[in-house]
């Protein structure tokens, strides 16, 4: 860990989304109170590596005040570079595989100590009873995930924290049968991620990206086993929500323009703090574009990086080219997803001949004499204007609880969630 006097900048491997992290707070604190000694020391080669990428203050890598003479093209041809003892560029690729190897036990061993607070959390509210759970769940969910945040499963403890806002959406009547659901998810990734050695490989790997390793965008471009396909892809759904740890979740949904392609939805995902006051990813509905993508290793692949290709989308008001599948053969879809990974989240349905259909004050996305699916009752006035309309081609999200509409292309146009 490094901080900047100049600047208050900071650089630190833990992997809290707290800005500054509070072990950066605790150094500034130290320094400022005056609480222990500094001394003057030559700084690490990665320290210097992280100022010189730095602009501002704190990008000054020398404090003596002396001005450094600039360096010439040719001083920089002519100065032969030092030779290279292998010897001890092994020694110090050994060790630097040694230290990741010892912080990755440290953080396995932290998690599963997580682990076990979450198995005695859930059987407290077990005991308490979950009918009321929903009303006393922003306090319990939220110190819980403060605890596993502490353990370095971040992934758990955003699904967690989420857990009140996602209860409260639904009717009261259905939210302590929605809680059984939710804890019991989280009760199956803990028990899958201890015993994730047994699982196939894909399995394996959502099970630790949902408890919260991850995988950097080089490490994915360079794994040769991810699945890649290129293609016309656009976009139907471009989503933003601010999650309770102050980062924007920004989604951008693809759907591949070939009904015949072997992966036919992705989604982008990237995260960015609040503070910056970016509030979409830069694609609408309708965009198009051509582009390879790389999929992260899943039971069922979804999200996706562009790994080439990709040279700017453009607006397009042309029909989205559905499958020749009804809306419960789509269904089907899910459920074969769900059977893979059973903690499956937000999934795209693509149909032919939907409709909408109302019983009360909710509406339905229906198949003629077929499944009928809640609408996101967000989408109840935007949507009503469907009711009068022939059977239209659609796409939209399915949560598992309600059915968020994103496209439907009727004998009048285009209908779009806006």
């Amino acid at each position: 860990m490094v901080v900047s006097e100049l600047d208050a900048g900071y650089k630190c491997t833990c992997p809290s989304r707290k800005f500054p992290c509070k072990h950066s707070l605790a150094l500034m604190w130290l320094r400022a109170a005056g609480k222990t000694s500094f001394a003057a020391g030559s700084a690490p080669e990665w320290v210097k590596d992280w100022q010189s990428r730095r602009r501002g203050p704190g990008a000054e890598t020398d404090n003596t005040g002396d001005p450094k003479p600039k360096a010439s093209i040719h001083a920089a041809n002519s100065t032969a570079d030092p030779p290279v003892d292998p010897v001890a560029e092994a020694k110090a690729e050994a060790r630097a595989a040694a230290a990741r190897e010892r912080n990755r036990l440290e953080r396995e061993a932290s998690i599963q100590g997580g682990l076990e607070e979450l198995d005695v959390w859930i059987s407290d509210q077990l005991e308490r009873g979950l009918a009321g759970f929903a009303a006393h769940a922003a306090q319990s969910c939220r110190l819980m995930a403060q605890r596993l945040v502490d353990a370095k499963a971040s992934g758990l403890a955003s699904r967690l924290e989420s857990l009140p806002g996602r209860l409260f959406t639904l009717p009261e009547p259905i939210r302590p049968a929605a809680a059984v659901q939710e804890l019991g998810v989280l009760h199956l990734l803990a028990e899958a991620y201890r015993r994730q050695d047994a699982l196939p490989p894909a399995l394996k790997a959502d099970v630790r990206q949902s408890i919260g390793w991850s995988m950097t965008r080089e490490a994915l471009l360079a794994e040769e086993a991810a699945v890649r396909v290129s293609g016309s892809w656009r976009v139907f759904a471009a989503l933003s929500e601010v999650q309770p740890d102050r980062l924007r979740r920004m989604e951008t949904w693809l759907c591949n323009e070939d009904p015949a392609a072997a992966q036919r939805f992705a989604v982008l995902i990237d995260f960015v703090p609040v503070a910056t006051g970016a509030a979409a990813a830069g694609y609408s509905a309708g965009d198009r574009f051509a582009a390879e993508l790389v999929f992260y290793p899943s039971a069922h692949p979804l999200r996706a990086q562009i790994a080439s290709g990709q040279s700017g989308a453009q607006a397009s008001a042309e029909p989205l080219q559905a499958p020749e599948c009804l809306l419960g053969a789509a269904y089907a879809g899910y459920e074969r997803a769900m059977a893979e990974q059973p903690w499956v989240g937000t999934f795209p349905l693509h149909f032919r001949a939907g409709l909408i259909r109302r019983s009360g004050a909710q509406l339905f996305i229906a198949e003629n004499n077929g499944i009928a699916l809640p609408l996101q009752p967000a989408q109840a006035t935007l949507a009503r204007p469907l009711l009068q309309v022939d059977p239209f081609d659609g796409i939209g999200l399915w949560d598992g609880y309600y059915f968020t509409l994103c496209w439907a292309q009727t004998e009048l146009g285009r209908w779009g969630n806006a």
